[in-house]
């Protein structure tokens, strides 16, 4: 019987330039706890994920070198005691700058989703507006008081840099968060982000945390490293749709996000 696919076992044709494999570093670490689901789904995005903890990465922050994409996922890390993201951000911070900073530099892609949005803002990767990794925006508690669990309908930016989402227009993404709610350190802040189209991501049409301009997620002026609290992990398949039965859905949303950020650490070269 033929074996199905391209001759050569597969191989690709004589001449042609074999795709580059693409890691992501996935940070687990203590009360994160979507780092399986996240890992998964890069490897169905296309890349090869490895999972490592945030010690190990403290440790010996040139383990990071070796990958293409680094991806912070949500959870609850160290339990959110001081606020969301805060003791994460503060680990980065201390013993991992210099390797982020190089690892940005390079123009690898860098993600952050829920906790791992909150992480990034608060560490001053994201948006990085002055260049100096100070805090300029936040993510504070719901407005409503509550934390929310359910699917929500966004909007995503076509003039915005980001490259996780590029060619996206609208969808929806379920989020699982009480501290959600988007606010900038100053008006000249927000101005900032709006202007240059650093908002990627915004909720539409409705505003269920009470985010300044329903911002979901932003990138920094790179287009490279980008934080939403939307979590695209949980949906990569038709079936994970609650409407799933009664609506032709197609392919998840939160997969092609994440191809993009693929597709962009492999044309690096």
């Amino acid at each position: 019987m033929r074996r199905r696919g391209r001759a050569n076992g597969g191989l690709p044709a004589r001449g042609a330039r074999p795709r580059r494999a693409v890691r992501t570093c996935v940070v687990t670490g203590f009360g994160i706890n979507a780092d399986d689901e996240l890992a998964a789904a890069f490897e169905l995005a296309g890349s090869r994920a490895q999972k490592v903890h945030i010690r190990d990465l403290t440790e010996d922050p040139s383990r990071l070198d070796a990958f293409h994409i680094l991806a912070l996922p949500g959870g609850f890390s160290y339990g959110d005691h001081l606020g969301s993201g805060v003791v994460f951000a503060s680990l980065l911070k201390r013993h991992l700058r210099p390797a982020l900073e190089r690892f940005v530099r390079s123009g690898k892609p860098v993600i952050g989703i829920c906790n791992g949005f909150q992480v990034l803002v608060k560490t001053g990767i994201l948006p990085n507006l002055t260049g100096g990794w100070q805090p300029e925006v936040s993510l504070t508690h719901n407005e409503n008081g509550t934390f929310i669990d359910r699917w929500v309908a966004v909007a995503f930016n076509p003039l915005s840099p980001c490259v996780w989402t590029r060619g996206l227009d609208a969808g929806e993404l379920p989020i699982r968060h009480g501290e959600g709610r988007f606010v900038a350190a100053s008006e000249t802040v927000l101005q900032r982000l709006l202007a240059d189209e650093l908002v990627a991501v915004r909720y539409h049409p409705e505003n269920p945390n009470g985010s300044a301009h329903g911002i979901a997620g932003i990138c920094d002026p790179t287009g490279r490293v980008f934080g939403l609290m939307p979590h695209p992990e949980a949906f990569l398949f038709a079936e994970n749709h609650p409407r799933w039965m009664r609506e032709n859905i197609g392919e998840g949303w939160g997969i092609r996000i994440l191809r993009g950020g693929v597709d962009c650490a492999r044309a690096l070269g």
